[in-house]
């Protein structure tokens, strides 16, 4: 199957050498898949990985995406047909390679969890003492760094009028002009997490047989409440 990059066969070894410069002789990130010291225990850990946190954020994150796409039947129709030709250009076989090639849904799908990040914000633990530029504050190893994606999403600085629904944001020029990490639905860096294939595909699916409208015209925006709750352990 290594010869069909379409699902778990991208993770082969072979792909992987090349998989972002990473080498399968550094046991981080999706390297350890490719180990072949896989053992029961650790196949069950990566399974129950997917079905914990697969799960509700994609459904949520597509939730979203089918919202945005009733409200805006323009976008909606321009990824239909693209779908639709890319499809066509494959066979009506839905490929792995098919989908690198639905550039549009790429960018929708990047609105999507920008727009709705189904993690507001990332936990880090700082292993190294850090200095951060311009302020003379140094993070010490061991600090826990939380780190607030839905606000940097919607920071006006990295995408003007950060409540449009704009895929045009996500071109290959629009992305090369803004700051490295103002994009955090996956994370960054070496464990970034690899879901990101599987909502594309959620899309494709429902898109190519159905359509989205709005049936009611009252009460279509949301109205999110930009607080949580977090439980904080007592200082001793």
């Amino acid at each position: 199957m290594s010869d069909k990059p379409d699902g778990l066969p991208v993770l082969c070894p072979t792909d992987l050498t090349d998989y972002r410069g990473i080498v399968p002789d550094r046991p981080d990130g999706l390297p350890v898949l490719c180990s072949t010291d896989l053992t029961d225990k650790v196949l069950a850990a990566q399974a129950f990985v997917f079905f914990l946190a697969g799960f509700e954020t994609s459904s949520t994150a597509m939730s979203f995406c089918m919202y945005e796409l009733a409200l805006n039947q323009d976008i909606q129709d321009q990824l239909r047909a693209e779908v639709d030709d890319t499809l066509q250009a494959h066979g009506d076989v839905m490929t792995y390679e098919a989908v690198q090639d639905m550039h549009y849904l790429d960018r929708i799908i990047s609105e999507t969890l920008r727009k709705y990040p189904p993690a507001p914000n990332l936990y880090r633990k700082c292993t190294v003492p850090y200095p951060i530029p311009g302020t003379g504050i140094t993070l010490e190893q061991g600090t826990r760094v939380l780190i607030p994606a839905y606000a940097i999403h919607h920071d006006p600085e990295f995408y003007p009028d950060p409540e449009k629904f704009d895929p045009e944001r996500f071109t290959e020029e629009n992305k090369g002009s803004r700051p490295s990490c103002t994009y955090l639905p996956f994370g960054e860096g070496p464990r970034i997490c690899i879901d990101n294939l599987d909502k594309m595909l959620r899309v494709i699916s429902p898109l190519s047989r159905h359509d989205f409208a709005v049936l009611f015209k009252k009460h279509l925006r949301f109205q999110f409440e930009r607080k949580a709750q977090k439980v904080v352990r007592k200082r001793e």
